[in-house]
């Protein structure tokens, strides 16, 4: 492959892993949902959603489901804008059909291609571990084996002091981390990991498994210390708008965690759901918000804030 492959990323995770490893000059065209760094909103956007992303989220869930449930993709790819763009690369996913575009909609985009086509790297993050394998794989298909490999080690060991300083935490406090509001649903995948590195004891979802539905009931029975809301594609204030759904229980105000005042909102959005680089700083965010004794990393009021 030449110094200078032209790329193309499809989700927002796999455009912060190419700028990380060095290759931001070479981004021909994003998602409409990549938006960071900063800069890349200048580069072309080559997908929208085919659903209306507004309303509350029982709406979007609805509308959403009704499309998966027709066997269709929830976004859709300029096929022609794509071609004219030449990438060497494309890095899409096949972890989740609502998250981003999918390798499916890759593959049909490009099928008619005469002549050399992209290679095609498909992300599919399902715990912690398959964040970095992914990391070094865009590497390895970017030729630059090397970087993928600091990148990682720097990753990990930024994790690790976390996760070493965490031991010191005289208790660790219950955590439910609600990835959607209505419907209910707990955070699976990487996130019960990252929950326990913090020094703190993960109540639903299981690390490498997708983020699982449950019940209001469910979560008033385990009773958690801490609820961290931090719903997927949604930045806090987005996620406000939602919160009567959860706060209209008649049990909602006799939770532990509520009484307690250690209710927190996140940005889902541009942390959490993104297993990108950043994964790091959405470690940092559930670790000052677990244990304000031991870390101070200053994401308050950007990342995180208290109900």
């Amino acid at each position: 492959m030449s110094q200078s492959p032209r790329i193309v990323t499809l989700l927002p995770s796999a455009t912060e892993i190419v700028c990380a490893l060095g290759f931001e000059n070479q981004v021909v065209g994003r998602s409409h949902e990549c938006d960071f760094p900063p800069e890349v909103v200048r580069i072309p956007a080559l997908t929208e959603a085919k659903f209306n992303p507004e309303g509350t989220s029982a709406e979007i869930d609805q509308r959403v489901k009704k499309i998966v449930g027709d066997a269709l993709s929830v976004y859709r790819v300029d096929a022609a804008k794509l071609r004219e763009l030449r990438p060497d690369v494309i890095v899409t996913q096949s972890q989740c059909e609502v998250c981003a575009v999918s390798e499916r909609d890759v593959e049909a985009a490009v099928a008619e291609w005469l002549g050399a086509r992209p290679k095609i790297v498909s992300l599919a993050p399902y715990g912690l571990d398959d964040i970095f394998t992914d990391m070094q794989r865009v590497a390895d298909a970017l030729d630059a084996h090397a970087r993928g490999t600091e990148l990682v080690e720097r990753l990990r060991a930024r994790l690790k002091k976390i996760a070493d300083k965490s031991r010191e935490a005289a208790r660790r406090p219950g955590v439910a981390t609600i990835e959607w509001i209505d419907p209910l649903m707990a955070a699976g995948n990487w996130m019960p990991t990252l929950v326990e590195m913090a020094g703190a004891a993960n109540l639903f979802g299981k690390a490498g498994e997708h983020s699982p539905w449950m019940k209001f009931d469910e979560l008033a029975a385990k009773d958690p210390d801490l609820i961290l809301i931090s719903p997927c594609g949604f930045d806090m204030d987005r996620a406000a708008q939602d919160l009567p759904a959860l706060t209209k229980h008649a049990e909602w105000n006799g939770l532990k965690a509520v009484r307690a005042g250690r209710v927190f909102m996140a940005d889902g959005n541009q942390y959490f759901n993104r297993p990108g680089p950043r994964i790091a700083e959405s470690l940092e965010i559930l670790a000052e918000i677990a244990h304000p004794e031991l870390f101070h990393f200053g994401h308050e009021g950007t990342g995180w804030r208290r109900l």
